[in-house]
């Protein structure tokens, strides 16, 4: 929880109406449908435990079919459908779909909800419970000696697991032990090591960075000696940028000249000396308590649990979707725990008035939840130790500039982007008019929000520890596009954001071009680089609070240098909207005639009555600083905050920062806030030790 907020807050939002009003009518007088792992799907449903050879389903598709019976029959009764799971595991053996004939209407909502007071989970995954000692010798040599007889195996054909997947791509199979993710045997077991010299000899030059576009080098260090004989090795890498990595697969190792080689095709960008990597897929580096490793020939898991297996439960992911929705309206997910599946574990596309509330979304191979439509949203879940990113909001007619108005509000989101960490957010917001509001966003190794489209609105988020893994990145990020304007980012906390080992990374990116942005009211503490207008136009900077950010600001004329390349792309993408058009041309005069006034140029940029102590004030481009307008802000003088020792960046009320215009923050309402749709409470997170700085 934020530090500075603390109590009840209650801000009325879209998302926390929209909850409210499909809590209130999932109360009201209706049909309920049970479901319990020990049910019958012969049974009639009406019942929550067995009584007189009748009682609940056995499985939610039979509760589905109920449901579509009904409603052919005749109207939805007054008050909708409750599908009530009771306690246990439900084990799916493929998706539970629902489709337009499975909507609820208003007044008369569909919800599928655990049992209050029981822990309900919906599984993609199957249990593995036939761990047997490794006795076989072949096996026993690969194995580091540290490992021998602490690795256990099972045979997952035996388990009824068939589809082993692939060890990269969309249908990787994962293990799961304790309600945790275990790592696929990597080295090292943390962080990365080192390219040391390009051998590839077709040289790469970017803007002056140099590297190779061939995947040929040279490590440091005898390792790779063990891998002799390993027929699926790969590497994962930062191979060129800081914020571009990618899996390559490994085609040789001449241990003797201490060179590695990648196969075809090639990374993209290239490799340049110095950039990290590390490799995975291996039994010989299966040497460490939470690593495994799986034989997909002989269908074999291997596996050192990091507890004894009577403390927790192993499983393997399975299918790909646990819910997947299509063109479905009036529907609620509610309290579920849903998990250990392949890829996204809810999809609704063209959804209406679909709600995720106060739901545990975790272990997945891709996004918690992806939602596409109108007036739907997630609520109060708790998202973490996703292979991607937590939620994605997609709606809104941008010709129109007619609002989707979805709302991920109140969540708590977590240790994402594990296995495809760049460019996979917390949140994603895409179209017109959705909202991220309320969630709190911390551990992991990229951006927290990525946006795109026009009138977004994004309030009172905290987020810290994020872009662990890279540089050159953003918590908040957008970029290369004039035409995406009206996003509102406004009061919230940022804090201890220092980038891949220590080199720093961006608080708000507004990269390449990036404009009609409004940055207005937000804490950034101990933040480097905290708000950047990358070449943008029209952009807000005003009524911020920097603390020990380096820099706090920073504007540049990228589109006259360097960027200006993109200007083709530029163009194109304000030719793709009507922004010549009444309705455009009323909303965003200043873009009517662009074209006109030399459009690379950072113009229209405004920095005003921000707070900045300690840190460095700007970095402001020779070109660009003439542009901008800067308007009574409080410099390296002491604001009278109330209590900065512990975080507390309230202004008192003899502030020398009100004299120059300074709007009060409302610090109390910024975070997660308890809520009797919150998923859990009471929320606990810590801030991690800054990376040490790269040698």
């Amino acid at each position: 929880m934020c530090n500075f907020a603390t109590g009840l807050r209650s801000v009325l939002t879209l998302s926390l109406l929209w909850a409210a009003v499909a809590c209130s009518a999932a109360g009201a007088e209706g049909l309920t449908l049970h479901v319990a792992a020990s049910g019958n799907d012969g049974w009639s449903g009406r019942l929550a435990a067995p009584k007189g050879g009748d009682g609940p389903f056995r499985t939610l598709q039979r509760a589905r079919d109920e449901i579509r019976k009904i409603k052919k029959a005749g109207t939805l009764p007054a008050g909708g459908i409750a599908v009530e799971l009771g306690g246990g595991s439900y084990e799916l053996a493929g998706p539970l779909a629902l489709s337009a004939e499975d909507s609820g209407i208003a007044g008369a909502p569909i919800e599928w909800r655990a049992r209050a007071g029981e822990e309900v989970r919906i599984s993609g995954g199957r249990r593995i419970g036939n761990f047997q000692p490794v006795t076989d010798p072949t096996v026993l040599k690969r194995l580091d000696a540290s490992a021998r007889g602490k690795v256990l195996q099972a045979d997952l054909r035996a388990a009824g697991v068939k589809d082993f997947g692939q060890v990269t791509g969309d249908n990787r199979l994962e293990l799961f032990f304790g309600d945790q993710p275990m790592t696929l045997a990597r080295w090292p077991n943390a962080g990365f090591v080192h390219i040391v010299d390009l051998l590839g000899g077709k040289k790469v030059d970017v803007r002056g960075t140099v590297g190779d576009a061939i995947g040929k080098f040279t490590y440091k260090g005898d390792r790779p000696n063990r891998w002799t004989g390993e027929k699926d090795i790969w590497l994962h890498g930062y191979w060129f940028w800081d914020w571009s990595d990618q899996r390559e697969q490994v085609e040789s190792i001449d241990t003797a000249r201490h060179v590695i080689s990648l196969v075809p095709p090639y990374h993209n960008y290239g490799y340049r000396k110095g950039q990290w990597y590390y490799a995975f897929n291996l039994l010989p580096e299966l040497d460490t308590p939470g690593e495994w490793y799986l034989d997909r020939t002989s269908g074999m898991l291997y596996f050192w649990p990091p507890a004894p297996l009577e403390q927790g439960q192993a499983v393997v992911s399975v299918i790909p979707t646990l819910v997947s929705m299509s063109k479905v309206s009036h529907v609620t997910l509610r309290g579920l725990i849903l998990e250990a599946c392949r890829d996204t574990a809810v999809v609704a596309r063209e959804a209406t008035d679909v709600q995720i509330v106060g739901c545990t979304l975790r272990n997945t191979g891709s996004w918690g939840v992806a939602l596409s439509g109108s007036r739907s949203g997630v609520v109060g879940c708790d998202i973490c130790s996703t292979g991607n990113g937590g939620v994605s909001l997609s709606g809104g007619d941008r010709n129109t500039l007619s609002p989707a108005a979805m709302v991920a509000d109140n969540n708590h989101i977590h240790h994402y982007g594990r296995w495809n960490p760049m460019y996979q957010s917390a949140i994603y917001l895409n179209g017109v008019g959705n909202h991220a509001t309320h969630n709190l966003i911390h551990d992991a190794p990229h951006m927290a929000i990525l946006f795109g489209g026009n009138e977004h609105l994004i309030e009172f988020n905290e987020i810290h520890d994020v872009c662990r893994e890279s540089n050159d990145a953003g918590a908040i990020y957008a970029g290369r596009d004039w035409t995406m304007r009206g996003a509102r980012i406004r009061y919230n906390y940022f804090h201890d954001i220092s980038g891949f080992e220590g080199r720093g990374c961006v608080g708000v990116y507004l990269d390449d071009q990036f404009s009609g942005t409004e940055i207005r009211g937000n804490v950034f503490y101990k933040v480097t680089r905290a708000a950047m207008i990358g070449g943008g136009r029209d952009c807000e900077i005003v009524n911020n609070v920097f603390v020990d950010c380096t820099p706090a600001t920073h504007v540049d004329a990228r589109g006259l240098n360097w960027a200006a390349f993109s200007r083709d792309t530029m163009e194109q993408s304000l030719a793709a909207v009507p922004y010549q058009n009444p309705l455009w041309a009323s909303r965003y005069p200043k873009l009517v005639h662009i074209l006109d006034q030399n459009p690379m140029a950072p113009v229209g940029n405004v920095i005003a009555r921000n707070i900045c102590v300690r840190g460095r004030w700007g970095d402001f481009e020779a070109a660009a600083k003439p542009m901008v307008a800067f308007q009574n802000n409080l410099l390296d003088q002491d604001p009278r905050f109330v209590d900065p020792d512990h975080q507390n960046f309230q202004l008192k009320d003899d502030s020398p920062a009100y004299k120059l215009g300074f709007q009060r923050i409302p610090l109390e309402k910024i975070g997660v806030y308890r809520s009797p749709q919150r998923a859990s409470w009471p929320i606990r997170d810590a801030v991690r030790p800054p990376a040490p700085p790269s040698n």
